[in-house]
């Protein structure tokens, strides 16, 4: 059996002739600043998987001549808003020493870790308080029955939203399902009883 790799780069030489290089890391802060300033969102360079359906040409001249046509000023603004972003992220890296490297660590090993495996806790509490009743957390051979918790005398479970999208559920709780969804702001949840 014979095996063979292509890496990004010949793939792109390939299929276009483009034998692009960046210097070491420099793409990795590019795609960084472009996911903070959404530089290549549709809105800006047009919905691409679409475009190049539509698209009748067949070599990458004549996709460019395509394209440029359609969206004239796309590169440009998708460059401005990608190059502001990368000076931005410089100012802020002139900001970053090793104490504040220490203490985005700790934050992420102690405080997030602990609150992001805790916060079912504070679900209970918060659904508890808006129906003016107790809760409290599941024993370990409550927990085994798929209990997360009690809020007064209903047993809960708390789920993630995407747990209503799977289609074969191999457990069956017999409980009230929480369902929370997180954010970058907290935790948004729903229930029905």
């Amino acid at each position: 059996m014979t095996k063979l790799k292509l890496s990004n780069l010949e793939i792109a030489h390939i299929i276009s002739g483009s034998r692009a290089e960046y210097p070491k890391y420099t793409t990795q802060l590019i795609n960084l600043a472009n996911q903070n300033a959404q530089g290549t969102r549709p809105k800006v360079v047009g919905q691409m998987s679409e475009l190049i359906e539509v698209f009748d040409g067949n070599t990458i001249d004549e996709w460019q001549q395509w394209y440029l046509t359609r969206y004239p000023s796309a590169i440009s603004e998708a460059t401005q808003k990608i190059y502001s972003m990368i000076q931005s992220l410089s100012d802020a890296i002139l900001k970053i020493d090793e104490s504040l490297v220490r203490k985005w660590v700790e934050d992420l090993v102690i405080v997030k870790t602990f609150t992001g495996l805790r916060f079912q806790r504070a679900i209970l509490q918060k659904i508890a308080e808006s129906k003016n009743t107790t809760y409290r957390t599941a024993t370990a051979a409550e927990e085994s029955k798929g209990i997360d918790g009690f809020v007064g005398e209903i047993a809960v479970s708390i789920k993630p939203k995407t747990y209503l999208q799977k289609q074969s559920l191999s457990e069956s709780i017999n409980t009230e399902i929480i369902y929370y969804e997180k954010n970058k702001t907290g935790i948004k949840f729903f229930f029905n009883f």
